[in-house]
């Protein structure tokens, strides 16, 4: 059995081998009792379908540089999750990101001479192997409902994808996405407030210089309501950081 070719794994992928039936056809998956996985990534991958669910859980920002993806932050610092506990668990009933519910599996390339893609799986991550219970992958040589729905899912998120690239073409292109900054002061030390930049988010000053015709499109196909939510979820900056503030997590201020 032999792992996709990827030398740069996505976040939370330890490692990616294609699923088939020849080499799986007695694997299982099965529920998983912790997201260990999950406790020091504070920053979580999403697309703009999502943003209407994610914006009433978690603020909504951009990554800085070229090629900035939209992020649900669950933590305001580096190695912090606010939402799982030490035990890997998610007590509180927030909405989780598709990228989060597509592990261990995703769509990869196991060639770069071919744009195919193919169903893979992260041998490591203790939901999918050749267990005595659990939903079966394969019924002899053909997939199994199970696999339908988890390749369907992960072409939905793939689709979803490309709809989050253009959209960010979209704000590039009418130069809208700023560095950001959010200043948090606290009542131990009011006149020394947290610094958070190291992210970027849509300039609302630029967004109401646009041309009314440009405007217009954006209210018709639904990109304007993608804004707002992500606009309206900074507010839960300071909604994170009292989270990271009750679990003692904030980080001691230097200087």
């Amino acid at each position: 059995m032999a792992s996709a070719p990827q030398p740069n794994l996505p976040l939370f992928y330890n490692d990616l081998m294609p699923l088939n039936s020849r080499d799986h056809k007695t694997f299982k998956t099965r529920p998983m009792e912790s997201a260990d996985w999950l406790k020091g990534q504070h920053a979580i991958p999403l697309t703009v379908d999502e943003f209407v669910q994610a914006q009433r859980d978690f603020p909504i920002v951009f990554s800085s540089g070229e090629n900035p993806l939209p992020l649900a932050l669950m933590g305001l610092n580096e190695g912090v999750n606010t939402f799982i506990d030490d035990n890997g668990k998610i007590n509180d009933p927030i909405y989780l990101p598709a990228y989060i519910r597509r592990y261990p599996f995703m769509l990869a390339k196991l060639s770069q001479e071919t744009d195919d893609l193919s169903l893979c799986f992260d041998p490591t991550a203790g939901s999918i192997g050749d267990f005595d219970e659990g939903e079966a992958l394969f019924d002899g040589e053909s997939a199994t409902e199970n696999t339908k729905r988890i390749l369907k899912f992960c072409e939905d998120f793939e689709h979803a994808g490309q709809r989050t690239k253009a959209f960010i073409d979209e704000l590039k292109k009418h130069e809208l996405l700023m560095e950001g900054e959010i200043g948090i002061s606290t009542q131990e030390n009011p006149d020394k407030p947290f610094v958070y930049r190291g992210f970027q988010m849509v300039n609302q000053e630029k967004l109401r210089e646009l041309d009314g015709e440009t405007l217009k499109t954006w209210n018709q196909n639904g990109m304007m309501a993608l804004i707002f939510a992500h606009i309206f979820s900074l507010d839960l900056m300071r909604s994170i950081f009292a989270r990271q503030q009750s679990q003692g997590k904030v980080p001691a201020q230097q200087g």
